[in-house]
């Protein structure tokens, strides 16, 4: 059910998550849908989970005989990950950024959002403390939301067809780049 959600979402937006078609992308009944969830804000908290959920296996586990990353590979693989041509990826950050443009008009929407966006805050803030331990926690803190709020806007970008993949990940690579030079000069 959460996939069918999340897919619909992605297809038509929040404002056009009807809980039939909901339903019929599942292929469960209404009744089934509502007892789950109770309500539409209960189907929209509940993707939201399951989106952050799935986004963070894609962009954290690795194959099992892989070599381990250091710091930076992990950091990189974290941001870049959310750039792949795939279906999952492109259906995760289409309802990403829908239910985060929904979230003007929806106030009910921005508490869970805001919650959601700042655990990935941060995990990337983590991850940067790792490369610089000494930098404050709010240069960190920062500097993760100044790249979080990049992946959003380059991801914006590459699934509507203004700016080629290849360049979003060159641009996000950069920014990576610049922000561990910032951290490394607040010192």
């Amino acid at each position: 059910m959460l996939e069918a959600a999340a897919r619909v979402i992605a297809r038509h937006g929040v404002r056009g998550l009807r809980v039939e078609e909901l339903a019929a992308e599942a292929g469960v009944s209404t009744a089934l849908i509502y007892y789950h969830f109770k309500n539409r804000q209960g189907i929209l908290r509940a993707t939201l989970d399951f989106i952050n959920d799935r986004a963070e296996r894609y962009t954290t586990d690795r194959v099992a005989d892989a070599s381990s990353l250091d710091a930076r590979g992990e950091l990189e693989q974290t941001l870049l990950l959310e750039f792949q041509d795939s279906p999952e990826v492109r259906e995760n950050s289409t309802a990403w950024g829908e239910l985060r443009a929904s979230a003007v008009f929806e106030p009910e929407l921005r508490k869970d959002l805001a919650r959601a966006t700042l655990v990935w805050v941060q995990d990337v803030a983590e991850l940067l403390g790792k490369l610089h331990p000494v930098a404050g926690a709010g240069a960190l803190a920062q500097a993760a939301e100044r790249l979080t709020a990049l992946v959003e806007g380059l991801s914006t970008r590459w699934l509507s067809g203004s700016l080629p993949l290849a360049h979003a990940r060159t641009l996000m690579k950069e920014a990576i780049d610049a922000e561990l030079v910032r951290l490394g000069n607040q010192r």
